[in-house]
């Protein structure tokens, strides 16, 4: 499971911000104790703020990191994919990502520092009996190893300055290196950018051609109350329908491309979300409301919030503009982006806004709306209906 993110100068992401999934009201079922960590976690964060104050941005440098692990060494042959800030000098300086999980009850940290030209350092350690130890740093292309990891020497001879050790050392199949890995690997994102899948991503319609897996499909399919009882794909052409059930019992199938946005987003989440669950990994949704009622997306929050339908730790991750759907998050769910006066973002929790604790029976979603945190667009109404020519 995730425990926090943190990166700076990405996109509109200048000064570091952090993402913690770390619990504050640790006495509820949501939140799950996590041995050895001391710590309680979460399933599911929302990001809230006004547009273009960079909610997709904190997912779109996870998404980043995530893809940059599995392609580096195939693709960072002439330069690095970065996206600096381009407020204030984020041109000159390096971008930097940090991620901290928890894997098989062992804690994981990995730290990247880079530029376009290089990897200027990187780092992965792990926290046995608590106590922080190098698996392997590299600054510059100096890599050092932990004793006893010689299987992984390799590594060296195929080290680039545009290569990310990660890349190249997971390949030696050394558990303590291979399993962060696979975590770090197996995150989805869904409204973002896609990227190439590796073989556990698997799209929706695989789950329901495989006879074991199609019965937690179709059950998913029904949850969402949309009519629909069944699907049928016709392997010659590869199409999908959904069979519709009337009052009178009829099966009626219409084509996917026939059914609304809604429901065809429905469908293609399927996949996504059952892999998460299976696997316990990390899912980000970018811009949930535009894609779902309200009723979806209260129902796809709750499969991740409860520890019945989500016992392996999955998590979701997402943004949105729907404040009601603060009603079924708790307030540590819920984390804030604004706009500072560089035009960069800053990212902050709800439960220590402005450094005091949100009481935990805050009603959020009437809160939020009345500017009670902030992260709300400052509009000036007056000089919109004079630019309108409504008014004098």
């Amino acid at each position: 499971m995730l425990i926090r993110f943190e990166v700076a100068n990405f996109r509109s992401i200048l000064d570091p911000v952090e993402l913690s999934m770390v619990a504050v009201d640790r006495d509820r079922p949501e939140a799950r104790p996590v041995p050895n960590l001391n710590e309680s976690l979460l399933s599911v964060a929302a990001i809230y703020g006004p547009n273009a104050s960079g909610k997709s941005n904190v997912l779109a440098a996870l998404n980043w990191l995530t893809a940059a692990v599995e392609h580096s060494l195939r693709l960072w042959d002439e330069r690095i994919p970065t996206e600096p800030s381009a407020f204030a000098s984020g041109s000159d300086l390096l971008t930097e990502f940090t991620v901290e999980s928890v894997i098989s009850d062992v804690r994981y940290e990995y730290v990247v520092e880079l530029d376009q030209q290089r990897v200027h350092y990187e780092g992965l350690f792990h926290y046995p009996e608590k106590k922080r130890r190098r698996i392997f740093e590299r600054d510059g292309e100096d890599l050092k190893l932990q004793r006893g990891l010689g299987n992984v020497s390799g590594t060296r001879e195929l080290l680039t300055p545009r290569t990310l050790a990660l890349s190249i050392a997971q390949r030696f199949d050394e558990p303590l290196i291979s399993d962060f890995y696979r975590d770090l690997a197996l995150t989805q994102a869904f409204g973002l950018m896609r990227r190439g899948r590796t073989a556990a991503h698997r799209p929706t319609c695989e789950w329901f051609d495989d006879p074991e897996d199609r019965s937690r499909s179709t059950a998913m399919l029904r949850m969402a109350d949309l009519g629909i009882d069944d699907v049928m794909i016709e392997s010659e052409h590869s199409r999908i329908r959904l069979v519709h059930r009337t009052a009178n019992d009829e099966r009626v199938p219409f084509g996917l491309d026939d059914e609304s946005a809604g429901t065809q987003t429905w469908y293609h989440l399927i996949g996504p979300v059952l892999t998460a669950l299976r696997h316990g990994s990390l899912l980000l949704f970018d811009e949930l409301d535009a894609s779902l009622h309200p009723t979806l997306s209260a129902q796809l929050i709750r499969l991740f919030q409860d520890p019945v339908t989500n016992p392996q730790g999955a998590q979701l991750i997402f943004t949105s503009h729907d404040t009601s759907l603060l009603n079924h998050l708790n307030r540590d769910e819920v984390w804030l982006t604004e706009k500072t006066e560089k035009g960069t973002t800053r990212l902050g929790a709800l439960a220590e806004f402005a450094g005091e604790r949100v009481r935990k029976s805050q009603n959020l979603e009437n809160a939020y709306l009345h500017g009670r945190f902030g992260a709300l667009p400052d509009v000036n109404r007056t000089e919109v209906l004079r630019t309108l020519r409504l008014i004098g």
